[in-house]
């Protein structure tokens, strides 16, 4: 067992993940019981960080949250980063040591011309003919060394080539939602160190979106629809936002857009058009034609920079949507003051 755990042990700890999943109203799914029983056995800090940080916010755990924490934490991905990581050092190395050979090989040519060259002044025939035959043979001698260094020059390349395959593969599974394509919260985090290491004091907006009662058409018409909604209506709030921006999913019914450089006004003008676009959209089963409900979303604007605690400002932004839904108004836009 991972955590060489005894069978009563782990049987112990079987019993007080259930617990732990029935305490945060969750399904006993595999994936969900290896996050709680991670969570319980208490030995992955990150793990632990991450469940904490979430269960002191405003949003309460769901299975979004522990699929993505599975998938980031508990899948092994490191590991194979590590194997890409490698692979990509060789691919240096070699090109490290084809390019020390092939200068080497000119400097011996070179060395090789101008000591046979000097011959060629000479007045005996014989010996300008040997040294004509010197250069020819040292021509041709780095001719056939600078084709190996070239063929293993294009194998370098064709494997480079397949690692940045392979890199922006793995880009996607570590930093974009599998159903919606948008940025998950590790790729958000990511973002915010960067833009902090750039300038400091940059300033940010922040909507935050929440899909208004999608738990409601998820028991109504099941998780596919409902899925297949969220997917939808990402795609429209991703084509309101410019190539610096950046749309997260960072919750199951909630996106999180942040804008460098964007003031109060102008991130509320984006926040409604992106609530007209989602409400102009009209979804019709493919299979019965059947007409399903319109979807409505609630947003929040705020604008901060980055010398305060994103995270915090984002979860101010997020508490007037909740502050909008307890008070039974959706489809409005809450702008901080």
């Amino acid at each position: 067992m991972k955590n060489h755990d005894s069978i009563t042990q782990a049987d112990q700890k079987l019993a007080l993940a259930i617990k732990q999943l029935q305490k945060w109203c969750l399904p006993a799914t595999p994936i969900n019981y290896a996050v709680s029983y991670e969570y319980i056995n208490d030995k992955n800090a990150t793990l632990t960080a991450l469940i904490n940080q979430q269960l002191s916010s405003e949003k309460p755990l769901d299975n979004f949250f522990l699929d993505e924490v599975y998938r980031q934490i508990l899948l092994g991905g490191d590991q194979f980063r590590d194997e890409i990581i490698s692979d990509i050092d060789n691919v240096i190395e070699q090109v490290k040591i084809s390019s020390k050979k092939s200068s080497q090989q000119a400097e011996q040519f070179i060395t090789d011309v101008d000591k046979h060259s000097e011959s060629l002044y000479s007045q005996d025939h014989q010996q300008i003919k040997q040294a004509l035959l010197s250069i020819h043979k040292a021509s041709r001698n780095f001719k056939l060394q600078q084709e190996k260094l070239n063929l293993q020059l294009q194998q370098s390349k064709v494997q480079t080539v397949t690692l940045k395959n392979e890199l922006q593969e793995i880009r996607k599974e570590i930093y974009l939602d599998p159903l919606t394509g948008l940025y998950n919260r590790k790729a958000l985090n990511k973002h915010i160190e960067d833009w902090i290491k750039q300038d400091p004091k940059k300033n940010l907006a922040a909507i935050v979106i929440n899909v208004d009662q999608l738990q409601q058409v998820t028991e109504k018409f099941g998780g596919l629809i409902s899925d297949v909604l969220l997917a939808k209506i990402a795609n429209k709030v991703t084509s309101y936002v410019g190539e610096s921006g950046l749309p997260v999913r960072s919750s199951g019914d909630e996106f999180t857009i942040l804008l460098p450089e964007i003031d109060s006004l102008a991130a509320s003008e984006i926040a409604e058009k992106i609530r007209q676009g989602v409400e102009r959209l009209r979804f019709v089963s493919s299979k019965t034609g059947i007409r399903l409900p319109k979807m409505t979303i609630s947003l929040a604007v705020n604008t901060f920079d980055l010398t305060k605690n994103v995270h915090s400002a984002i979860n101010q932004t997020r508490a007037l949507i909740t502050k909008m839904q307890q008070s039974s108004q959706y489809n409005q836009i809450a702008v901080a003051s």
